[in-house]
């Protein structure tokens, strides 16, 4: 295998992690949630119908990919989007699903 097919494979690789990551509508559901601006657990939770440790759960997923960031304020901790381009494939996925949908229905 030459550098460009191990460069290849590589891309591939990350790509399909990041999917993965994405895989689940609530993580979708919160990185929509989070490109507007940045809110804490209480606020993801009016929003998304999920039990409270199971958001945490998702949060600490996405964290913990580099995906969110969080900041302390108090006994509150916020979280945003840490890294851009995975907020613009989320949109690109969701709006040219949309798109589909709208014109089967």
């Amino acid at each position: 295998m030459d550098a460009a097919e191990a460069q290849q494979n590589e891309v591939f690789e990350r790509a399909a992690e990041l999917f993965g990551l994405l895989s689940t509508p609530i993580r979708l559901r919160i990185i929509s949630e989070l490109c507007n601006c940045e809110k804490n657990v209480g606020q993801l939770l009016n929003t998304i119908e999920v039990a409270q440790p199971n958001m945490s759960q998702h949060l600490n997923m996405l964290y913990r990919a580099g995906v969110v960031a969080k900041r302390r304020q108090g006994a509150q901790v916020f979280y945003r989007i840490a890294d851009e381009s995975v907020a613009l494939v989320c949109r690109a996925v969701c709006t040219q699903v949309a798109g589909e949908m709208d014109g089967r229905i």
